[in-house]
């Protein structure tokens, strides 16, 4: 067995202490699996107002990024895809928990929080060998709090339903990281959402599904089977750059070190650089009318309700709201959706075999000249559809793989 106090050990050990440049921390923003690539656009386009912001080589389900501990505040504030901000504290290599525990002990977490703040411990693991993870987590707990009880001769609480501060340890094959959450509850949460129907799409996905797609801000957007409306809410709050943690707080303002009179500075400015919008861009329909008003109370919190029209309807008999051969040059219809698929309505395959071909014919018939984006998760959609995509996007919506498939409807797009 390795010890903790090996030559190696305490080489990977100094190395893990946070950096004490100011513009030199360390992040990692994880997001769903597929949209990677979009997530360092995003970051880049942040970038761009920012001299110390740095977005770094996609990884599958997230992003490394360097940057100051005021552009972790930015990103809180306005990224639409990852679902949290990690501050890097430290890394180790491991070959037991205990080498775990001596990496959690010798971090400053004092620099951060201080010993009346209750810890959450979170794990996430990729081929870790360890027999248990969740000791691991336990091992970090202890390690935190053995250190302020030397420092200060107390223990900070834990509290796993309301935590002051989280800590995040991920473990790899053969080495483990440990990370401060900046952002607190999951980033998709917005604060606008005060219920969801069956199976609800998050937030984070359906921005990536509206950036993989093609659609832009000023393009038309319905959505025939709109649920608690997640799509054309967020698809309305970036038409009004509507920043998408305008809403909400963060972890950050628990923690030391992070300037509370430029985080105010930078919300006042999100705030000032609203849109105002014009109805007749963003259309919403669900055949549940409980779910229509549920997009409408819903899009009233996001500040976007006077720019979506939602009415209770069929997607079988949808009629396009607009006529796409009408809009002025440079501006598209897109019709995006999230269909019911596996056990939101029906055994896998089935869904598929019943419903795919009802709504090809709709699009076909109806809506000519129109985009057309839509997440399957049945992978039996693809064939049932019976619609040649131009192009088919893998994307993970939590474990579940799915298809984003783009489809331009001009005549001749059916097969058979």
């Amino acid at each position: 067995m390795q010890s903790p106090y090996s030559s190696v050990y305490k080489k990977r050990r100094a190395a893990a202490q946070p950096p004490t440049a100011p513009n030199a921390f360390d992040f990692f923003l994880p997001c769903p699996r597929g949209v990677e690539a979009a997530l360092a656009d995003e970051v880049k386009a942040l970038a761009e107002h920012s001299p110390t912001l740095r977005a770094g080589t996609p990884t599958p389900g997230g992003l490394p990024v360097q940057g100051s501990l005021t552009d972790a505040m930015r990103l809180n504030l306005h990224c639409r895809l990852p679902s949290r901000v990690l501050l890097l504290g430290g890394s180790c290599s491991y070959a037991d928990a205990e080498d775990i525990y001596h990496l959690a002990r010798d971090l400053a977490w004092e620099k951060w929080f201080d010993v009346t703040q209750a810890l959450r411990v979170d794990v996430t693991a990729e081929r870790s060998p360890l027999a248990s993870i969740k000791f691991a987590a336990l091992r970090v707990k202890d390690g935190i709090c053995d250190r302020f009880r030397a420092l200060t001769g107390e223990r900070p609480d834990v509290d796993t339903a309301h935590p002051d501060v989280r800590i995040h340890l991920h473990l790899r094959e053969a080495d483990a990281l440990l990370y401060l959450d900046t952002s607190g509850e999951p980033l998709f949460k917005r604060g606008w959402r005060s219920e969801h129907g069956a199976a609800p799409l998050k937030e984070h996905l359906a921005a990536g599904l509206l950036k993989l797609s093609g659609w832009t801000p000023g393009d038309v957007l319905f959505d025939p089977l709109c649920g608690s409306g997640t799509l054309v809410i967020e698809a309305a709050q970036m038409a009004a750059n509507r920043a998408p943690g305008l809403d909400r707080s963060f972890g950050f303002e628990a923690l030391q070190g992070f300037d509370m009179d430029a985080w105010n500075a930078m919300r006042e400015q999100a705030r000032q650089a609203v849109r105002p919008l014009t109805p007749g861009q963003f259309f919403a329909a669900d055949i549940d009318p409980a779910n229509v008003r549920m997009t409408l109370d819903n899009a009233r919190r996001a500040g976007v309700d006077g720019a979506i029209a939602a009415q209770a309807g069929d997607v079988i008999a949808a009629i396009p709201p607009v006529d796409a051969a009408a809009l002025p040059a440079g501006q598209a219809a897109w019709l995006i959706s999230n269909p019911p698929y596996n056990e939101r309505i029906a055994p896998e395959g089935q869904a598929a075999d019943d419903f795919a071909p009802q709504l090809a014919r709709t699009l076909k018939q109806r809506f000519a000249g129109w985009h057309v984006a839509l997440l399957a998760a049945d992978l039996h959609w693809d064939k049932a559809l019976r619609l040649k995509p131009r192009r088919r996007i893998v994307l993970f919506n939590g474990t579940i793989e799915c298809r984003l498939m783009l489809i331009d409807m001009v005549a001749g797009s059916a097969r058979g």
